[in-house]
C-alpha cells in the first residue's frame, strides 16, 4: 500500500510502498478514502523535522535528556544508536481519516465489513491507503455519510472536548482565541448549541472566514479597542468562557483571555500555549478558573481504553473520546454544522508532500487540507523487495518484530558474514518494517508473519515482538522447522511454556506437520492465520524420527558479556553464594509491560534475565524460590527480594528494585565461593578477590553481550551445533520466574517444579 512518511533527520517526505497493516484483535481494518492534515500540529512536526540538529534538539529538550541518560549509563555507542534510530526512521504522519471497513478483528463489536467509519489517533489514523485502528478510536457513520467531511473527525472531537470543559449554557457567550481549524470547528459547534461566539486571531484571513461562518463577532487581535468591543458584545459582563485554540509561545492569549472573561468565568486551554499568566489584575480579582482540555476527551492516553477496548460506563463518564467523535459526526451528518468552507485545498496522496509545502510556506490562505485516496486500488499484501535477494547462506535469517530493542541492540550487532543471509523483516508497523529492511540490508519487508514462515530460504527467525506474542510465534517458527531466537521472556505462563517444551519431545512427523493449537491473540499476530496450514512453498521437513530438531534460543545476553565470561572462568565447580542487585527504576502502572496479559509484569518480563545469569554462574538450574515484595498500593510488586536455591546447593539473591535512585548505576553482582569473591559492576568493571592482589578489569563502555550472543547463536546454526543455552536451562529459568510471582503473592517458598522429561538437545541445520 502507499503511505506518507517523513524522515526526521532530513525532513524529507515521501509516499512509499509499505506493508499494509493486519486486522488484529481489537482493531478495525479500514480502507481510507480521505484524511485530513492538521495544519497546526502536523505543520509543527514537519517544520521541526526540517530544522538542523541543533534546532531539533531545542524543539525536544526532554528527548535530549533521555539521550544524555543513555550516554551516561550505556556509553556513546548506544547513545548514537538511540539518536540515529529516531532520525533515520520513517515516521508516519496524520491522525484523522475516514473510509470503509475491510475487516474486523477478534473481539470487536459494532462494526462490519463495508461500514463507513471515521478514525482517530496518531500512529493509527495515518495518511495511508489502509489503516488498522483500535475499535474505541473508530466511530460508525451513516451509510450515506460524506467521507470527506467525516475526515475532520479527530479535530472535531478535540474542539468538542474543549467546549465540554467550558461548561457553557444556551444563551451564554464565549470567546475563541485562535481561528485555525480547531477554532473554526469550536465556533461552529458553539453556535449550533445556542452560544454566542466572539472569534479572535492574528490572521486576517482566518478572522474573515470566522466572520462569515463560525463567529457572531470576529476581530484581528491588534484591532484598536478590541477588549471594549468584546465587553459590549457580552452585555458589559465579559464572556462566560474563553476557549484558547491558538498555538504560540506567547503569553498574550492566556492574559487576553483573563481580560475579556467575566468574573468567576472559565478559561479553557485547548491549544499549545504557555500558562504562566499574570496573576493580577484579572485572574486573581475575578477568581477565574483555568482548565486544561485533554485532546479528544476521557480515554485519551489510557492504554486500557484505546488499545484494549475497555470502555468507560456512560452513566459515570458520559462523554468519552469515542462518544465525542460520534456526537461530532452526528452534527456534521444532520447538517447542524457546515464544514465545506473549511476545505480550502485537496490533494491526491501522491502529491501530499506538496500539501505540506503549501501549509509551511503560507503562499495563500489555508485552513483544511484534505488528502484523497485511490480507492479502486486493490490491497496488495505481497512482500516488498527493497534489495536484491542475498546469496545463499547457511543461516538464512529474518525478523518478526523490529522495534526499539531490535534496532538498538540486535540488528546493529548482527555479524557481517556472507554465511548469514538477511532475508525478511515483518513488523506491525509497515514503515518500520520497510526502513529496518533498508537500513540493515534485508531483502524484503513483509506484511504478515506468514510471509517469513513460508519463505523457503529462511531457516532462522528472530522474534522481538511484545511479550504476549512470543510463545505463539516460537511455536509457529519451530513447527515450521526453523530455528527460533526470541527476545525474553520465552512465555508468560506454564501452559505456553509446556506447549513449547512438548515440541522437543514430539515425533518429527507431528512436530513438522501439525498446526499450532494455542491462540493467545497477541497484539502483533494475525489470529486469522494461526491455524491455517502452511503454504505449499514451504514443504515439511523429513517426517522421520531422526529429523533434526531446530534450535531454540532466548535473548539472555548477559551471560555472553565479556566480563561475565571472565567472572565465570574464575569460579570453580561447586556451590556458591550469589547476589544480584538491580536498580530497575519505576515504570508507570499503565505501561504495557506492567499488564500481566501483554507484558507479563516486570518479573516475568525482565527479571528472567537475572535468574538466567545466576543459573549461568553456578551451572545448575533453580529448584526453589522464596520472594517477598514491598507493599504496593498499585499491586505491581516490582520492588522485591528473591531467594533462589539451585540444584547443586548454590544460593542466590536477586534484589529487584523499582524504588531506587536514578543516579545509582543499574546492576551489581557479587559471587562468593571457597574464600574467593568477585564483584561485577554494570558490566563495565570486574574485581576478583582471593589472590595476593585484587585483579581488576574495566571496559571503556558497557557491554552486555548482545554481539557475542548473536555470534554464538548464528555459529551454532551454521555449524549444526547445539544452542548456546541448553534447553533445560531455558525452560527452568522461565518456569522459575512464574514461581517468583507465585511466591511473592503467597509469601512462602515455592518449588520451581518437577524436572522436565529428558529431551533430545536440538541442533541447528
Amino acid at each position: 500500500m502507499k503511505q506518507l512518511v517523513q524522515q526526521l533527520k532530513s525532513g524529507e517526505m515521501q509516499v512509499l510502498e509499505t506493508p499494509a497493516p493486519l486486522g488484529e484483535a481489537g482493531s478495525v481494518l479500514v480502507q481510507v478514502h480521505f484524511s485530513l492534515i492538521s495544519a497546526g500540529t502536523e505543520g509543527g512536526t514537519v517544520r521541526a523535522a526540517r530544522k538542523g540538529l541543533l534546532g531539533k534538539a531545542m524543539e525536544r529538550p526532554q528527548q535530549v535528556k533521555q539521550v544524555l541518560d543513555v550516554l551516561t549509563q550505556q556509553g556513546p555507542v548506544q547513545a548514537y544508536r538511540a539518536v540515529m534510530k529516531k532520525l533515520d526512521a520513517y515516521s508516519p504522519l496524520g491522525y484523522s481519516c475516514a473510509g470503509t471497513v475491510l475487516a474486523v478483528g477478534a473481539g470487536v463489536a459494532g462494526f462490519a465489513a463495508g461500514d463507513r467509519v471515521a478514525c482517530a489517533g496518531a500512529g493509527y489514523a495515518n495518511h495511508a491507503e489502509i489503516v488498522a485502528v483500535p475499535a474505541n478510536l473508530c466511530v460508525r457513520l451513516a451509510p450515506d455519510a460524506d467521507l470527506k467531511r467525516a475526515a475532520y473527525n479527530t479535530l472535531g472531537a478535540i474542539a468538542l472536548q474543549g467546549i465540554r470543559q467550558a461548561d457553557l449554557r444556551l444563551g451564554e457567550s464565549c470567546a475563541v482565541i485562535g481561528l485555525g481549524l480547531i477554532g473554526q470547528l469550536t465556533g461552529l459547534m458553539l453556535r449550533a448549541a445556542g452560544v454566542r461566539v466572539a472569534g479572535i486571531d492574528v490572521d486576517p484571513a482566518a478572522v474573515a472566514a470566522a466572520a462569515a461562518h463560525s463567529a457572531d463577532l470576529a476581530a484581528v487581535r491588534d484591532t484598536a479597542g478590541i477588549e471594549g468591543r468584546i465587553m459590549e458584545f457580552s452585555g458589559g459582563l465579559g464572556v462566560d468562557a474563553v476557549i484558547i485554540t491558538a498555538g504560540t509561545d506567547s503569553l498574550d492569549p492566556v492574559n487576553f483571555a483573563g481580560a475579556v472573561c467575566r468574573k468567576k468565568g472559565r478559561v479553557v486551554v485547548v491549544g499549545a500555549v504557555p500558562t504562566g499568566f499574570d496573576r493580577d489584575p484579572h485572574y486573581y480579582r475575578k477568581e477565574l478558573e483555568l482548565r486544561m482540555s485533554c485532546s479528544y476527551g476521557p480515554g485519551r492516553y489510557d492504554p486500557r481504553y484505546e488499545e484494549q477496548g475497555v470502555d468507560y460506563p456512560p452513566a459515570y463518564v458520559r462523554w468519552t473520546e469515542q462518544r465525542n467523535m460520534a456526537a461530532f459526526q452526528e452534527l456534521v451528518h444532520s447538517g447542524k454544522i457546515d464544514l465545506d468552507y473549511l476545505t480550502t485545498h485537496e490533494f491526491p496522496l501522491e502529491q501530499a508532500p506538496a500539501a505540506y509545502d503549501l501549509i509551511l510556506e503560507r503562499r495563500e490562505p489555508v485552513l483544511g487540507v484534505v488528502i484523497r485516496y485511490d480507492v479502486d486500488r486493490a490491497p496488495d499484501r505481497t512482500p516488498i523487495r527493497v534489495a536484491p535477494p542475498p546469496a545463499a547462506g547457511r543461516a538464512g535469517i529474518a525478523f518478526i518484530g523490529a522495534g526499539n530493542y531490535a534496532q538498538g541492540n540486535l540488528l546493529p550487532n548482527l555479524p557481517d558474514d556472507p554465511a548469514v543471509a538477511r532475508h525478511g523483516v515483518f513488523d506491525a508497523s509497515g514503515p518500520v518494517a520497510r526502513r529496518v529492511a533498508e537500513r540493515f540490508g534485508f531483502s524484503f519487508c513483509a506484511g504478515e508473519a506468514r510471509d517469513i514462515l513460508d519463505w523457503p530460504e529462511i531457516n532462522t527467525v528472530f522474534i522481538t515482538t511484545r511479550h504476549d506474542s512470543h510463545a505463539a510465534y516460537v511455536e509457529q517458527v519451530l513447527r515450521a522447522g526453523k530455528n527460533a531466537c526470541v527476545e525474553k521472556p520465552l512465555a508468560l505462563n506454564d501452559a505456553e511454556l509446556d506447549a513449547i517444551a512438548a515440541i522437543f519431545s514430539e515425533p518429527a512427523s507431528r512436530r513438522n506437520g501439525e498446526p499450532v493449537d494455542a491462540n493467545p491473540q497477541p497484539s502483533t499476530l494475525n489470529p486469522q492465520h494461526l491455524n491455517e496450514p502452511r503454504a505449499s512453498s514451504l514443504e515439511p521437513r523429513s517426517s522421520s524420527a531422526s529429523s533434526p530438531l531446530p534450535l531454540l534460543m532466548v535473548g539472555f545476553n548477559r551471560r555472553f558479556a565479556p566480563l561475565a565470561r571472565q567472572l565465570k572462568e574464575s569460579l570453580r565447580p561447586g556451590p556458591m553464594a550469589m547476589l544480584y542487585r538491580v536498580n530497575a527504576g519505576a515504570i508507570p502502572a499503565d505501561h504495557w509491560i506492567q499488564d500481566p496479559a501483554v507484558g507479563g509484569g516486570r518479573i516475568i518480563g525482565e527479571a528472567c534475565h537475572f535468574v538466567d545469569f545466576l543459573t549461568f554462574l553456578c551451572g545448575t538450574v533453580p529448584v526453589r524460590v522464596h520472594a517477598a515484595a514491598l507493599p504496593d498500593p498499585a499491586g505491581l510488586g516490582d520492588t522485591l527480594h528473591v531467594n533462589l536455591e539451585f540444584a547443586d546447593g548454590s544460593v542466590g539473591t536477586i534484589a529487584y528494585l523499582a524504588s531506587g535512585s536514578k543516579s545509582l548505576f543499574k546492576e551489581y553482582v557479587e559471587v562468593h565461593q571457597h574464600g574467593t569473591s568477585a564483584v561485577l559492576r554494570d558490566f563495565k568493571q570486574l574485581a576478583l578477590f582471593g589472590g595476593r592482589r585484587v585483579e581488576r578489569k574495566k571496559l571503556l563502555t558497557q557491554d552486555k553481550g548482545q554481539r557475542a550472543m548473536l555470534a554464538a547463536f548464528l555459529d551454532a546454526v551454521k555449524d549444526g551445533r547445539p544452542s548456546p543455552i541448553p534447553l533445560a536451562e531455558l525452560l527452568a529459568v522461565t518456569r522459575a520466574t512464574f514461581r517468583i510471582v507465585d511466591s511473592a503473592r503467597a509469601r512462602a517458598a515455592v518449588a520451581v517444579g518437577p524436572p522436565q522429561p529428558a529431551a533430545p538437545e536440538p541442533t541447528g541445520e
